[in-house]
C-alpha cells in the first residue's frame, strides 16, 4: 500500500509540475503510534524541483502542491513535508 501511495503522489506531481526532480520519501514508519497514523493515512517527505514555482512564496508552493494531490490529502496522506525549489534554487 505504501509504495502505491509513493508511485501516485510521484504520478500526479510529475503530472502537474513536470519536475526537474522529484523525491518521495513514506516517513509513515518514523510516526507508528501516532494519533494521526491511527486511520491509515501516511507522513510522507517531497522535494520536488520545477518551474512551475517561479515566483511563488514558499506558502504559494505549497498550496500547489497540496491542490494537485486534491483527494488524496484527504484519504491517503496524514501529513507532508514540502521541499519546493525552482531549479536555479536547487
Amino acid at each position: 500500500m505504501s509504495a502505491d501511495r509513493v508511485s501516485r503522489i510521484e504520478a500526479i506531481l510529475t503530472a502537474s509540475f513536470a519536475p526537474t526532480h522529484l523525491l518521495v520519501k513514506d516517513q509513515s514508519h518514523l510516526h507508528a503510534g501516532h494519533a494521526g497514523a491511527q486511520d491509515g493515512r501516511g507522513h510522507f517527505d517531497v522535494t520536488i524541483v520545477s518551474d512551475a514555482f517561479a515566483g511563488n512564496r514558499p506558502l504559494a508552493r505549497h498550496r500547489q502542491v497540496y491542490d494537485a494531490l486534491g483527494e488524496m490529502m484527504e484519504t491517503d496522506i496524514h501529513a507532508l513535508r514540502i521541499n519546493a525549489r525552482t531549479p536555479d534554487e536547487a
